[in-house]
């Protein structure tokens, strides 16, 4: 685990995945995975439903979880203080009422995630109503499981800053 800060440019992450009270230790453990994969920095905010040291966190992330740049904010606040430029902070609700597909996200952008049962709360999705974004689905489900919408969410920003240019990334 990486609690450090990132020096270089080339080091700085490719985006912020944030992770508002998040209550099941193998999907933290999945995300992780994805952000290690993807050179993207984990937020976990608040109380979590399990422990960093769970083995169901480390399993779910294997061999990865060392070089996961990953950091855990006590509240909201504490985390929020690190945001540079809240235009820059999307959050994800399948309450929202635009499309992932419209979010512009740019290098460094923050992605916002709620908990597994509950998602965000309706007062942070409101706060945030520009910024707000659902993945669409056309099933009879309520939601995907988080670790998969982080990970949709990762892709389609990587597809839109096109990192294999911008990061040199392969």
């Amino acid at each position: 685990m990486n609690n450090g800060s990132i020096d270089s440019e080339s080091q700085r992450p490719l985006f912020n995945v944030v992770l508002v009270e998040p209550e099941i230790a193998a999907n933290t453990g999945n995300i992780g995975r994805t952000c290690v994969g993807l050179r993207c920095k984990l937020h976990v905010v608040g109380t979590l439903g399990f422990s960093i040291t769970d083995r169901r966190l480390k399993r779910a992330g294997l061999d990865y979880w060392p070089y996961l740049d990953f950091v855990h904010h006590s509240t909201w606040d504490e985390w929020w203080k690190l945001v540079p430029d809240p235009s820059r902070v999307f959050v994800f609700s399948t309450k929202a009422e635009k499309s992932h597909f419209q979010g512009q996200f740019q290098p460094g952008d923050w992605f916002v995630f709620g908990r597994e049962t509950k998602g965000l709360s309706p007062e942070v999705v409101k706060s945030f109503s520009d910024q707000a974004l659902r993945i669409p689905m056309t099933g009879p489900i309520r939601s995907l499981n988080i670790a998969t919408a982080v990970a949709i969410v990762l892709f389609e920003g990587y597809r839109q800053v096109d990192s294999h240019h911008a990061f040199g990334l392969s």
